[in-house]
């Protein structure tokens, strides 16, 4: 695909050739240049306040988003990064001449944004772009040899093989900014891999976590996107009710820590105060606390190694608190079932499972589907496609569309 032309007043983008190359490794008093990638979304903004509070130790180097070029420009004139990215180019094409504040500059199109990603000035790149479009820009990263704050769960749940297999030829690094997987990378680190008996992730149940499943058929959109503890958007959301995210999360955790799927397991905790906790062999269960603020697991995945002060909620033990935990209902929850198929199976069957279920979803919040149907649409896509255990990356794109297209057929049966 040739480069989308940039409007006239764009900078050019130098090639990654012409550079000098970035330095291995980051003093921890050094100002760390971040690039934010779905900076408008609800993750790129918390990062953005993040960095804001940092007290000068991240600086915005870059910010992109896909359309939504009203909110880049606001955050681009107060944070003043060097670059900001339009990814769509028909929506950088309305950016007037003057609308960018003094000494940040435009590039257009998913191209440009591969190539910036692996600027020297750039010490962690923020993957917050939500769904399978993320993927692009994520590998464009890890090729780049970066550490990347990875939001965007999708990436692992459709290629976990070729991401963690390009991460380590690169020598970059991955960090997780869920924060049920942040809360596993904590807890990894008092303990050795084969001390590991079990890997809990918790999930909140979302709204419908006492429905009926008889019930949920007629769930509205506007019902769904109530969560009771998280402020996420539509698509994170709609997960979080059908329990999908957790079974995309299964799928993710089984490629980022290199863990055996019969090791990864789901409970339900409403309060959405312990994010995951991991088992160790001589009976210990390491735990991490905090209030649900999605701020502690970005600020953690940019300062690690190393722990800062920050913007994100404290708990208040002497004020009470209340830790609820049950078993996720397999009947009022099918999509577990399915992330534990995908985990297992591996290969071809994340992808498909991701694609199928961001289609699901868009027909629900479109009106065009039932609640319960997303997870039947995706169960029978899933169970219908010609699975590959060692995909290429042109195999998984290929599947990607064949998944969608077959929830489309499912929608207008």
């Amino acid at each position: 695909m040739a480069p989308t032309p940039s409007p006239p007043f764009s900078a050019p983008v130098p090639a990654l050739r012409d550079r000098p190359a970035a330095a291995a490794s980051h003093p921890p008093t050094g100002i760390l240049g971040v690039a934010v990638l779905g900076s408008t979304g609800s993750i790129g903004r918390s990062t953005l306040e993040v960095i804001a509070t940092s007290g000068g130790r991240f600086r915005p180097h870059l910010l992109a988003a896909h359309t939504s070029v009203g909110p880049l420009l606001d955050q681009a004139r107060l944070h003043r990064p060097a670059w900001i990215v339009v990814t769509d180019a028909a929506a950088a094409a309305t950016i007037g001449a003057d609308a960018l504040p003094a000494g940040t500059r435009l590039a257009v199109g998913p191209e440009a944004l591969d190539d910036l990603v692996g600027a020297p000035e750039v010490d962690r790149v923020v993957s917050a772009i939500v769904g399978a479009a993320g993927l692009r820009s994520t590998l464009a990263a890890l090729d780049a040899g970066k550490t990347v704050a990875l939001a965007n769960k999708e990436t692992l749940v459709m290629a976990g093989a070729l991401v963690m297999r390009l991460a380590a030829a690169r020598g970059a690094v991955l960090l997780p900014v869920d924060s049920e997987h942040s809360a596993i990378h904590q807890a990894l680190r008092t303990g050795t891999a084969d001390e590991v008996v079990r890997v809990i992730l918790t999930a909140s149940g979302g709204p419908f976590r006492t429905r009926s499943r008889e019930s949920l058929a007629g769930v509205t959109p506007e019902e769904a996107l109530c969560h009771p503890t998280w402020s996420m958007g539509p698509k994170i959301t709609i997960d979080s009710a059908t329990m999908m995210n957790k079974a995309l999360e299964l799928i993710e955790a089984r490629w980022l820590f290199d863990l055996p799927p019969e090791k990864l397991a789901v409970v339900v905790h409403p309060q959405s105060v312990v994010h995951s906790m991991v088992e160790f062999v001589d009976g210990s269960v390491i735990a991490q606390l905090s209030p649900p603020d999605m701020k502690l697991p970005i600020q953690y995945a940019l300062s690690h190694p190393h722990r800062l002060d920050g913007p994100a909620r404290r708990l208040d033990f002497l004020a009470g608190l209340r830790l609820d935990f049950e078993p996720p209902d397999p009947v009022r929850f099918p999509s577990l079932r399915l992330g534990h198929e995908a985990a297992a199976r591996g290969g071809t069957a994340g992808a498909v499972l991701n694609a199928a279920n961001e289609e699901a979803v868009g027909a629900f919040l479109a009106g065009k589907m039932r609640f319960t149907g997303i997870a039947d649409a995706c169960s029978r896509v899933l169970d219908g496609h010609a699975y590959q255990a060692d995909p290429s990356l042109d195999d998984i794109r290929r599947l990607d569309a064949w998944a969608r297209q077959e929830v489309v057929k499912w929608v207008s049966a």
